[in-house]
């Protein structure tokens, strides 16, 4: 069975270390913060100029001033600070910040990452992605494994344009986790009850298949 949208954030939180300065991108990546280790500190950091942020806000929590850069709401922990975006960005371009948890359009079997705009479609700016991937330590992307209609995301190549190339290091997905190396996509996890066969039923790219897959 593919994993839900939760399962997949709880993955991905595996990802987190003690001590680790993190920024989670817009849409599963932010449910993350609801999945952190009890026990471990990690600094949760927004584009927007947020550090030390928390699970989303219960109803009664909710503070409209506390947005990340996705416009959610969400909460502060202990010592957290604001501070202008132009301070957030020089702790991303400095390599200050440890790992980046982002979604994808498309990711490449070389790591390239697509997954700011669509051609055609109106797009509000490509945000600090481009930023992020050049500036972090470690970028792990979570994303469902095909497109709503059943397309591929994993591919050979990205048919979108760029956010990076070769930045991508790790990729989970509904159905696996796969990890770029230079002979492609390694599964190294498959979700519960999912294939091999139904991973590479659903992906473009060639796949090698980890011994833990087996």
């Amino acid at each position: 069975m593919a994993w839900t949208r939760h399962q997949s954030a709880a993955r991905a939180a595996k990802e987190l270390r003690d001590g680790f300065y993190v920024n989670l991108g817009i849409g599963i990546p932010t449910l993350v913060a609801n999945f952190i280790p009890p026990g471990m500190t990690v600094t949760l950091q927004s584009e927007n100029g947020l550090l030390g942020m928390g699970p989303f806000p219960r109803e009664l929590e909710v503070d409209p001033d506390l947005i990340n850069a996705g416009k959610e709401t969400v909460t502060f922990v202990p010592g957290a600070s604001t501070f202008s975006s132009a301070d957030s960005f020089a702790m991303i371009r400095g390599g200050h910040i440890d790992l980046a948890i982002l979604g994808a359009m498309q990711v490449s079997e070389r790591g390239d990452l697509a997954n700011w705009m669509i051609p055609g479609k109106r797009v509000k700016g490509m945000g600090g992605a481009m930023d992020l991937v050049s500036g972090v330590r470690r970028v792990v992307v979570v994303m469902e494994h095909t497109t709503p209609d059943g397309g591929a995301k994993l591919l050979r190549q990205c048919s979108l344009p760029l956010t990076g190339t070769s930045v991508v290091h790790r990729v989970i997905t509904d159905l696996c986790v796969l990890d770029i190396t230079p002979s492609g996509f390694e599964v190294v996890e498959l979700a519960d009850d999912v294939t091999r066969q139904q991973v590479e039923q659903h992906t473009e790219a060639s796949l090698h298949f980890g011994a833990a897959t087996i």
